[in-house]
């Protein structure tokens, strides 16, 4: 027997009646979106997706019909992954592959389980910084650490984003500013 899932693409952007990105669904999902016309297709991702007498190009961005309100968080939840994409999986101390996180003031000493006090960090720079700050150390941090701000990390998360998504993300404008 055939296969029948499609193995291309990851997901599908969905955006709101107005452009606004909402959410990533699965290409399934939003070729159900698109047949049962709660949705149109805005851009098309790679292949074709057949049944016994239609076939559909994979939708990659697609956008509701009807304007959906939805509620947003103002935060973006703090993870290991998220911390890790963060900081581009480098080490904040000596900028060499990231494999654990540390808490910049320790929180041995009160420090805080936040975005502003948690960075990844390679394992010989955590291990040796121990429960110290990196003033004590005699250390700097590469970057501030600060919550992941704009609508890519909103609605995305960590994951990485398609780039045909990028006029929807402002992922453009991300990338020139850093």
């Amino acid at each position: 027997m055939p296969d029948i899932r499609p193995t291309v693409g990851s997901g599908s952007l969905v955006l709101n009646a107005t452009y606004e990105p909402l959410c990533v669904v699965s290409v399934r999902r939003a070729a159900i979106l698109v047949l049962s016309a709660k949705a149109v297709c805005v851009a098309d991702g790679e292949g074709m997706l057949h049944s016994a007498r239609n076939s559909l190009p994979v939708p990659s961005v697609v956008r509701l019909t009807r304007f959906v309100r939805v509620p947003y968080r103002s935060h973006v939840g703090l993870s290991r992954r998220a911390i890790f994409a963060r900081d581009s999986w480098r080490c904040a101390y000596c900028r060499g592959p990231a494999e654990t996180i540390d808490h910049v003031f320790p929180r041995s000493r009160g420090g805080r389980h936040a975005w502003e006090n948690v960075v990844a960090a390679c394992a010989r720079c955590n291990h040796s910084k121990g429960d110290k700050t990196p003033a004590e150390m005699g250390w700097r941090l590469h970057a501030l650490p600060a919550p992941p701000k704009g609508t890519a990390w909103r609605v995305l998360g960590h994951r990485a984003p398609d780039p045909r998504w990028a006029d929807w993300l402002d992922l453009r404008d991300a990338e020139a500013a850093a």
